[in-house]
């Protein structure tokens, strides 16, 4: 019954994406602004199976690569490449949070909450981990954590479950390894280790189980392995300056990590999870329960050791390692972090169980702690969440980006296009070819040569340069009046009163067009003349669009 009703939530969390279709909201940030639009690009390109460094032409003038991308045998990539849009972001959605649940109640009923008559700790504690606000892309490479480790547990107790290998085979196909699995299969690499020294029993199941999912990741995204090991152009990566944080912004970061967390691995654990398992944690240390509770006093260790190491590998001590060794600053490894909402969940389901066990007034708060916990996430839903943000259909505008491409009238691999106050990847979702974009990995040189149009903006705001130049995952048009901030809506009475780009630059490298959210007032200035404006009534954009002379 109780696994019925959590079921039924799940389903009731995801039903908005398939009754509301595209009118639906969610997340903008590393969802709408890039993952999505890229995966509608993908399909449209052709090149969804293309070899190995294929240019891909639409964005950079060809300089970005097929191998840019996610590999075609990407969850995410699969369904939306075989339905339509929002039907595919419902199902990895539901996708996700099933097997999320499933995966934590597994974990729970097996290994850490066996009594007979708690299943509502078991099963309140899977589905508050199943609604947390993970990073939509990132499908089950989080979320997928306790299913994997409750098969790998089952392998090493010399289970031969078919099940078993099935997880472990599955899993690859909608999880990322570099954004998830990667930390998570080092951490089962150092529980093996820890094994064999203290059992003195090599184990060979369980670290053949290992070698398997992490074979099987490395095959699926093949693209990303070529990219490590065959020649290739020095990309943007190898340039971030992450680690630029002092002592004492060091340990403030370690504060916020541990109670606010990162925003993709958000657990909101801070307003019931986070008291609960601190009083129960100060009960065992008052009543010297050392023993009884180890894995409750281990988890709590290393929940505080994943934030440090997050907080201090921005530390700027590191900074003249990570310029001597490429791989520290093209690779962030502060993400073992991901761990911690399979941690802090197991967390609250054994703070649950202390709880259960203080008598009839402990039963019926552990029944409240999960209904609060439940209640604390429902705002969290991505439909009241961003309730105030564009809907899929009015963030990417299709009607009204089709009335510009008939206005200008030429093919659109004529003619490039850039954005101001708009993020570029609404551009290049209607079929428009950009030299901006928001891209993990892509060649310095380009970054180098696009800088030099924005060059007199960057001059003018040195958190601007600094964003651009030490990272650059968003080769934007940056403008000093606006910031960071790329979503202008068509009420926005904000005006760009003195531009400055490297119109010459633009145009040299094919810029034809600026699609802009606010007008620029000194657009003569910059060889630049207004065409005309467009707003559509399904849109949340006013596009000025300007030619460049």
């Amino acid at each position: 019954m109780l696994v019925t009703i959590a079921i039924l939530l799940v389903l009731a969390w995801v039903a908005p994406y398939f009754i509301l279709g595209q009118d639906a909201h969610m997340r903008v940030h590393d969802n709408l602004d890039s993952n999505l639009g890229w995966y509608k690009s993908l399909k449209d390109s052709g090149l969804l199976f293309g070899p190995l460094n294929a240019p891909f032409p639409q964005i950079f003038n060809g300089e970005l690569s097929r191998d840019s991308f996610y590999s075609q045998f990407n969850g995410m990539v699969m369904l939306f490449s075989l339905l339509p849009p929002m039907v595919a972001y419902g199902a990895s959605q539901l996708i996700t949070r099933l097997g999320a649940f499933l995966g934590m109640y597994l974990l729970l009923r097996k290994y850490v909450i066996k009594g007979e008559n708690q299943g509502i700790i078991r099963v309140g504690a899977a589905v508050t981990f199943a609604l947390t606000p993970y990073w939509p892309s990132g499908m089950l490479s989080i979320l997928g954590m306790p299913l994997a480790l409750w098969a790998f547990l089952n392998i090493r107790r010399g289970e031969k479950l078919w099940k078993n290998y099935v997880v472990l085979t599955v899993l690859p196909f909608f999880s990322s390894f570099v954004l998830g699995f990667l930390f998570f299969l080092t951490f089962m690499g150092v529980f093996w280790l820890i094994d064999l020294l203290r059992s003195k029993k090599w184990n060979v199941r369980l670290i053949v189980a290992i070698g398997y999912m992490g074979i099987l990741y490395l095959l699926l995204d093949y693209r990303l392995v070529a990219s490590m090991f065959l020649p290739h152009e020095t990309t943007n990566r190898e340039v971030f300056y992450q680690s630029k944080l002092n002592f004492f912004e060091t340990l403030r970061l370690v504060g916020k990590n541990y109670v606010i967390e990162h925003n993709q691995d958000l657990t909101v654990w801070g307003v019931i999870v986070l008291p609960l398992s601190l009083i129960c944690l100060g009960m065992v240390i008052y009543k010297r329960n050392w023993k009884k509770h180890k894995l409750f006093i281990g988890l709590h260790i290393l929940n505080i050791a994943l934030s440090t190491w997050y907080a201090f590998w921005f530390f700027e001590g590191w900074q003249p390692l990570k310029e001597q060794v490429s791989i520290l600053r093209s690779f962030n490894f502060a993400r073992f972090h991901y761990l911690r909402p399979l941690i802090l969940y197991t967390l609250f389901a054994l703070s649950l169980r202390m709880v259960w066990n203080w008598g009839n007034f402990g039963k019926k708060l552990a029944v409240i702690c999960v209904i609060a916990q439940v209640c604390v996430l429902l705002p969290f839903n991505e439909q009241i969440t961003y309730k105030n943000e564009p809907s899929y259909r009015q963030f990417f505008a299709e009607k009204q980006f089709e009335e510009i491409k008939d206005y200008i009238g030429q093919p659109v691999g004529d003619y490039r296009v850039v954005s101001i106050g708009i993020h570029p990847v609404i551009s290049q979702y209607n079929g428009f070819y950009t030299l901006d974009s928001y891209s993990n990995m892509y060649p310095l040189s380009y970054k180098q040569e696009f800088r030099e149009i924005i060059a007199p903006e960057l001059e003018k705001n040195r958190s601007l340069a600094e964003y651009y130049d030490y990272w650059g995952g968003r080769c934007y048009i940056f403008v000093d009046e606006l910031g960071k901030h790329y979503m202008f809506s068509k009420h926005s009475d904000k005006r760009i009163e003195k531009l400055d780009l490297n119109t010459d630059k633009l145009k040299g490298m094919g810029g034809k067009y600026i699609l802009s959210a606010v007008p620029i007032e000194n657009a003569a200035e910059n060889l630049l003349s207004l065409e005309k404006v467009f707003d559509e009534d399904s849109s949340y954009w006013k596009i000025y669009l300007y030619r460049v002379e």
